[in-house]
């Protein structure tokens, strides 16, 4: 049995897995993080391997590290990104410095299949990647997410204040509804523009994956085809793990 670790800036996600998925849950930073996972984890069998996927800093690492550690009685294995793995071949001249969460992202769609992919993660950060038919790694941008544009003109900024939970609109009629329409639709842009010109250099139109805490509010506001897939680190993750058996 595997536990599996997605070590995100907002939250960890975990995944107990054999030759299915057992269980599995998600605990934010700001939570009780060793509550949460001894009691996700105390009422199965200790687990033969642990791999981790993080993008946190070393404090945190450390931390989770200590509860496996008491919980399980396993060291971490520590996922970074590969120059390839998986039939994935990773764009980054130094490969480690990809986030490990978007590589997982792209082994996680090439092994569904189904032809030329973007991949578009929706949390803190906003990543894009491109991602061939053949697994080629095309390269990918990163912005801020759309929660993180708003949180981040709003501490920037004297007079733009929000009074209310605001509502995306091509033209709004005053500041709340403009801040959140101004970076929601940024985000919307930016993506558009990433597929239009990675399908010219795709040779065929991509599926538009997104993933991450925000997609769902995001997918809406697209004027292309797009879906949401859930848990794509983990699945990735799983199936790293699986190759190397």
């Amino acid at each position: 049995m595997k536990l599996l670790l997605d070590m995100g800036n907002t939250r960890l996600k975990w995944a107990l897995t054999s030759d299915r998925w057992l269980a599995h849950g998600a605990v934010g930073w700001n939570e009780d993080l060793d509550a949460a996972l001894t009691e996700g984890l105390t009422s199965w069998p200790r687990p033969d391997i642990v791999l981790a996927a993080s993008v946190v800093d070393s404090t945190r690492e450390a931390l989770i590290a200590a509860i496996v550690m008491r919980l399980c009685a396993q060291p971490i294995d520590w996922r970074r990104s590969p120059a390839a793995a998986c039939g994935v071949r990773n764009a980054y001249a130094e490969p480690q410095r990809l986030g490990v969460d978007r590589f997982l992202a792209m082994v996680a769609a090439h092994a569904h299949g189904g032809g030329p992919h973007v991949l578009v993660g929706v949390g803190t950060a906003l990543t894009l990647d491109a991602l061939a038919t053949d697994g080629r790694h095309l390269g990918g941008l990163i912005a801020p997410g759309p929660m993180l544009m708003q949180q981040t003109l709003l501490s920037a900024t004297a007079q733009v204040r929000m009074d209310a939970a605001g509502r995306v609109q091509e033209r709004a009629d005053n500041t709340t509804d403009a801040v959140v329409s101004g970076c929601w639709l940024a985000a919307v842009a930016l993506i558009e523009r990433f597929v239009g010109q990675s399908t010219d250099d795709l040779g065929a139109r991509p599926t538009l994956c997104l993933s991450g805490g925000d997609a769902e509010q995001l997918v809406p506001l697209l004027s292309m085809p797009a879906q949401v897939t859930h848990n794509a680190v983990l699945r990735g993750l799983a199936l790293w793990a699986d190759a190397d058996e």
